[in-house]
């Protein structure tokens, strides 16, 4: 838990719109409760897509109907940073804390992973017992832990529009 602490802090270093730092951090380490927050997202993703069924998250159908499958691929820690709803400029405020804590934990070896398919947490029971406050969102589900290997660094293209 020091090192996740650490990491929060050096998250919280990230610029912010006014400097209003909105995110706030849930650090959950219980393996149990992790299942049942993936089986909670995963239900409710599902129903989402009978409804929409041409939506984007179809693709997974089929993964999410694994009843093993668990979207936060059994990780030790999941850190979920979160924040008011009707903050301005939340997600893109929340999504540079992610992206810092997400360089923290690199620069210390360790792995993360980005977790979107873990945002749909809708029971108020589970929202309670992980310690959302009442009018706040989940924004970056994020998966931490010491990896066994680490894949080849995928090929990025620049796409420069133009320079003047």
């Amino acid at each position: 838990m020091d090192i996740v602490n650490e990491i929060i802090r050096e998250s919280c270093l990230a610029p912010s719109a006014t400097n209003g730092q909105p995110w706030r951090f849930i650090v959950i380490t219980n393996r149990d409760l992790m299942r049942r927050l993936s089986d909670e997202s995963k239900g409710n993703i599902l129903t989402f897509m009978e409804k929409s069924p041409s939506s984007l998250t179809s693709m997974y159908g089929e993964l999410l109907r694994n009843k093993a499958y668990n979207v936060f691929y059994n990780a030790p820690c999941l850190v979920i940073i979160v924040g008011p709803k009707n903050h301005r400029s939340l997600k893109v405020d929340c999504a540079l804390a992610a992206s810092y804590f997400m360089f923290a934990a690199t620069a210390r070896g360790l792995g993360t992973c980005w977790i979107g398919l873990g945002q749909f947490i809708q029971n108020s029971e589970l929202r309670q017992e992980i310690g959302l406050p009442e009018g706040y969102t989940i924004i970056a589900p994020i998966i931490l832990g010491y990896p066994s290997s680490v894949p080849p660094q995928p090929s990025r293209d620049p796409r420069i529009l133009k320079t003047l």
